[in-house]
């Protein structure tokens, strides 16, 4: 089995910003952010476990 890899910079970034997003939108209301914030924390963390599992994104 292979080690993770590093994600590309771009796939991290998208990753880290929707969960920002999504933290965000928990916390405080914000209408788009509150209505999809869980959305907004389940993308960037599979942004972040693709980015970890393939090598090319």
């Amino acid at each position: 089995m292979k080690a993770p890899s590093a994600p590309k910079k771009i796939t991290w970034i998208i990753g880290l910003v929707a969960g920002i997003l999504g933290i965000i939108g928990h916390y405080t209301y914000v209408q788009i952010l509150t209505d999809y914030n869980y959305t907004l924390l389940l993308v960037g963390f599979i942004a972040l476990a693709i980015g970890t599992t393939f090598r090319e994104l």
